[in-house]
């Protein structure tokens, strides 16, 4: 807490309404994580994807939270804030729908293909299997990779209506008991999805997600090139999706 009011009011379980003073006491305070987060988010977004929207979209959010945040939830405002900030960004890029309906399509055969030569193999697909799956050649799987790089990385909803889908959660509320059994339990399926990937996959996601490093300091890392870090994380995310894909 950082006074008597503004973000302090919001620790309050019994607070019922802030004042403009306090909203702006929480703008002022949060703002960097708002900057923080709209610049991760840009990385995976296409060109078409205005730094400044995102912010504008995520100080939306971060208002958003410090009225409707509810201590005795559990969850710290800044996580809570976190939460609503991404879902508010997402929100407003779904809303510009960029994405063309063929990268849908094709990122939903790509995770069929996948799907269907592990259950056959046993074994992680390969590029060049997917590819002759798919009856294409690798430079055009590795296209269809590069338009899905800024696709989002599955959400909870998403994957149960079959879109494409985002790592993280974007949420309006806290969920009640019965949603966050279900969405603990869909963490639990995904973790251990995540945790079956093949190590480069794997790295590239821990790397994005829990380091937050870009896609060019990535690719320094593991000894890429930025679009082929790309290329790697969307494929992770179709594997994912394929495993995913019987989840209930």
């Amino acid at each position: 807490m950082i006074s008597a009011t503004g973000v302090s009011a919001i620790d309050n379980a019994d607070q019922k309404e802030l004042t403009d003073a306090d909203l702006c006491e929480v703008v002022d305070r949060y703002a960097p994580l708002v900057k923080r987060i709209a610049h991760h988010l840009l990385l995976r977004m296409p060109a078409s994807v205005q730094i400044d929207d995102l912010i504008q979209s995520g100080m939306i959010g971060l208002l958003e939270a410090a009225r409707k945040y509810d201590v005795s939830k559990g969850a710290s405002f800044e996580t809570y804030a976190g939460i609503r900030i991404r879902g508010s960004m997402l929100d407003e890029v779904r809303k510009g729908d960029w994405a063309p309906r063929s990268v849908h399509r094709k990122s939903r055969k790509v995770a069929e293909a996948i799907k269907a030569i592990e259950a056959r193999t046993g074994k992680d697909a390969k590029d060049q299997e997917i590819a002759s799956e798919m009856e294409i050649d690798l430079n055009s799987y590795y296209a269809i990779l590069q338009d899905a790089s800024g696709s989002r990385l599955f959400s909870f909803d998403d994957i149960m209506e079959g879109d494409d889908s985002a790592i993280e959660f974007s949420a309006g509320e806290l969920p009640g008991p019965c949603d966050g059994l279900q969405r603990d339990t869909f963490k639990a399926h995904l973790a251990t999805a995540i945790n079956g990937l093949p190590e480069r996959e794997r790295l590239v996601l821990a790397l994005y997600y829990d380091e937050e490093l870009n896609l060019k300091e990535i690719g320094e890392v593991i000894g890429v090139s930025e679009s082929r870090v790309s290329q790697i994380h969307s494929q992770a995310a179709m594997r994912l999706r394929s495993r995913l894909s019987d989840w209930n």
